[in-house]
């Protein structure tokens, strides 16, 4: 086998289209762009949809704030507390007697981010004696982990999600400084 043998597959590769070079070319003339118009003189519009309403005219406007949640107008949703969910069952894998924070929660990977506050829900069953402390807990969870023989300790200022983004911000601005 020698490199003259190689050659790329049967109909892959395809000869470009030449244009504007006579009409022995078939491409001739007009150069594939038909006769008159913005189109042939190369002044065609961006967006142009031949008469047709155009995409941006034929959506709905875009009023007030509705950035991010929904897909358009204002929305409280932006203004409340969003929560890091964590489930009584996946406190499961931490041993009996252990203090449970955001921040091993976040080092065990149950909690993908740690800038959220914490709400801890009854979501299955738990089967530990645990202490845990966080941001928010519902009545169901509270009465699960108390039952078992565990305290529930609420940290006493919630963080706000402006506020856990600078936290972060910060340390991550400290360690790029070290």
């Amino acid at each position: 086998m020698n490199l003259s043998d190689l050659h790329p597959a049967p109909g892959s590769v395809k000869r470009r289209k030449k244009i504007g070079r006579g009409p022995g070319s078939g491409h001739g003339k007009t150069s594939t762009r038909g006769h008159k118009g913005d189109k042939a003189r190369g002044q065609s519009k961006v967006g142009f949809e031949g008469g047709q309403t155009p995409l941006h005219r034929r959506l709905p406007k875009q009023r007030g704030l509705g950035t991010g949640l929904t897909s358009r107008g204002f929305n409280n949703g932006r203004y409340k507390t969003h929560y890091t969910i964590v489930n009584v069952s996946d406190l499961n894998r931490f041993d009996d007697g252990t203090e449970i924070t955001v921040e091993l929660l976040f080092a065990h990977s149950v909690i993908k981010e740690d800038t959220l506050p914490v709400k801890v829900l009854a979501g299955g069953e738990l089967t530990k004696r645990l202490t845990v402390r966080a941001d928010k807990f519902s009545a169901t969870a509270e009465a699960a982990i108390t039952a078992r023989g565990g305290t529930v300790d609420l940290i006493a200022a919630p963080r706000t999600t402006a506020e856990g983004i600078a936290e972060n911000r910060a340390a991550n601005k400290a360690a790029r400084a070290a």
